[in-house]
């Protein structure tokens, strides 16, 4: 029983790479290892030399039960019964909340190394797109005119965009979303039910698609003579070939489905690949800057995508918390706004992921007594951006497009594997 719960928990993945590594470690080095450790263990470890480790990667990587702790018929099933031995010293059998303070905080050598006192507190840690939820979702949003002021902290999504997205919804009760991984209890947020959605490749997908166009020296060089990124240069090109239309129309005839490294969420397929609909014999500058365009729309509709998926399963989800590299793109932010018809917070501090360790540093020191009243003081917001209600007509008829374009690439692969 606790064998199906791990797997539809979404966690089976990460033993079968354990059971791997088993095998093929044996000889060298597994029997000799003291410890294994998630990195965000091990450099709490290294800074203060407990062996505590964090329940947000226990239970979000390790199969690991915040309700029941560890389970020895799964780790025997799978052939990895010497982690049972000792209580489970080798992986972890002191499991604390994150932000907890860890022994004596940092250790003389770790505070030598880093140039710091000794004795500075050490928070248990979190996984860094967990730690970028934690840094945003708690924000104080009074006075913005956002629809989430008055409700819940369940109804934000945050949204951890860089070279992959990670979508972490918290709820008061577990929530299982096909194809989203969770609920993990307390993963995240302390006392919360998190489920994590993502896509493979988001920021990679944008660079894949840029690069790889015939214009893209052409691109690099005018750029470079304005000394702007490749993307603002993008943006500002697309501002002048729309003309009178919003920009977002210009590709009304070229559509992306963006999972050219398969679908993590909510289809859960690694078969899937990319497509794209509506190329022509052009390769200049203007082809290369709509193909960007539909390409962040695509990532766009992935994440309405995700959304639909944890609302039809009982999440109540009113705004998105953006933070990460592709949140300093406005075109990409705006194009969320759009898609998802929900308004987009971004945070005061673009480095998202170091205000949620902030935040647990905090905790861990007695500034805070909860990572709740850690959040709504440290996390601020910088902007809001809201969707554009006249253009959700238009966006409604691309997102059918967009379903569709799974649904054909389905039907494809059915005629060619068929008899």
């Amino acid at each position: 029983m606790f064998y199906l719960n791990i797997f539809v928990h979404g966690s089976y993945w990460c033993s079968s790479r354990q059971k791997t590594s088993h095998h093929n470690l044996r000889e060298t080095c597994w029997d000799k290892a003291g410890h294994f450790f998630d990195l965000p263990d091990f450099l709490s470890w290294k800074a203060t030399g407990v062996t505590a480790r964090s329940l947000c990667s226990l239970v979000c990587k390790w199969t690991y039960s915040a309700e029941k702790g560890w389970d020895d018929s799964f780790w025997k099933m799978i052939g990895l019964e010497d982690l049972i031995g000792d209580n489970y010293s080798k992986i972890g059998n002191l499991v604390l909340p994150p932000g907890t303070s860890l022994g004596s905080g940092l250790t003389p050598e770790a505070a030598k190394e880093l140039g710091l006192p000794p004795g500075i507190a050490v928070a248990a840690s979190l996984i860094d797109a967990h730690a970028g939820g934690l840094g945003v979702i708690g924000a104080d949003v009074r006075g913005y005119g956002l629809i989430c002021e008055g409700q819940p902290v369940t109804s934000r999504l945050a949204v951890i965009c860089g070279t992959s997205s990670c979508h972490m919804g918290i709820s008061k009760d577990p929530i299982f979303v096909p194809g989203v991984w969770g609920p993990y209890f307390s993963a995240m947020v302390p006392g919360f039910w998190l489920n994590e959605g993502g896509q493979s490749v988001t920021g990679k997908l944008i660079d894949h698609m840029v690069q790889r166009h015939a214009a893209f020296p052409e691109l690099q060089a005018k750029a470079t003579a304005r000394c702007q990124s490749i993307y603002a240069y993008l943006n500002s090109h697309l501002d002048l070939i729309k003309k009178a239309q919003p920009v977002g129309f210009l590709t009304v005839d070229l559509h992306v489905w963006p999972d050219f490294h398969g679908n993590r969420s909510p289809l859960a397929d690694l078969t899937l690949k990319g497509m794209v609909t509506g190329l022509t014999l052009s390769q200049d500058l203007d082809d290369l800057a709509i193909l960007y365009l539909a390409t962040v729309q695509a990532i766009a509709f992935g994440t309405r995508f995700i959304i639909e998926a944890m609302q039809a399963a009982g999440h109540s989800l009113s705004t998105l918390f953006l933070c990460g590299g592709l949140s300093k793109n406005p075109l990409f932010v705006q194009m969320h706004a759009d898609i998802t018809g929900m308004p987009v917070v971004l945070s005061q501090e673009v480095e998202s992921v170091l205000v949620g360790a902030a935040v647990l540093g905090a905790c861990a020191s007695g500034d805070f007594t909860s990572v709740q009243e850690a959040m709504a003081r440290m996390s601020k917001v910088g902007k809001v951006v809201f969707p554009s209600r006249e253009h959700t007509k238009y966006y409604d008829k691309k997102y059918q497009v967009f379903l569709k374009m799974v649904e054909h690439q389905k039907e494809y692969s059915a005629i060619m594997n068929g008899d």
